[in-house]
């Protein structure tokens, strides 16, 4: 799913779409990858809510946290809506975490091969940092497993004193 502008929620026959696509059985289910206006509707059709950021996150230099490594990308973005990480269902998961404002920047199914980034990797913000992306839909695509271990998002927040 690409890219696109406005509020998601008003997006409502492709998530419906999105959450058939969810829901096939095992036997049927193909690949999904979400970029941008792609991440807020995945998330929507998971379950997820979404939210109006006061700003927006804009410009090509966006910090993003890979939360499988650890390892921050810089990334081009240009949106005003987010992912509310905290409603996220059970079996989903945060895959990317903006450093500047700690808001949602991809999510990832724990076991389906379904995820997607806020950020545009298709930008080549880095030129080709995040180009691993479309290999892991590729190899997704293929059938190829990949490995699941994500880091708590909140060791990134900032520690609240008493």
């Amino acid at each position: 799913m690409s890219n696109g502008p406005g509020d998601p929620t008003m997006c409502s026959a492709t998530i419906k779409s999105v959450q058939w696509a969810l829901s096939r059985p095992s036997e049927e289910i193909k690949p999904i990858f979400g970029i941008c206006l792609g991440n807020q509707l995945l998330a929507l059709a998971a379950g997820a809510k979404t939210y109006k950021m006061k700003y927006g996150n804009r410009g090509a230099n966006q910090p993003c946290i890979d939360l499988r490594t650890g390892r921050c990308y810089i990334t081009p973005q240009n949106h005003g809506f987010a992912v509310d990480k905290d409603s996220l269902p059970e079996d989903w998961k945060s895959f990317f975490l903006n450093a500047n404002d700690f808001s949602n920047e991809g999510v990832i199914h724990v076991s389906k091969p379904f995820f997607s980034v806020q950020f545009h990797p298709e930008a080549a913000g880095g030129p080709m940092d995040t180009s691993f992306l479309f290999d892991m839909f590729a190899d997704l695509l293929k059938g190829v497993p990949r490995p699941q271990a994500l880091i708590d998002p909140n060791v990134y927040l900032p520690s609240q004193s008493p």
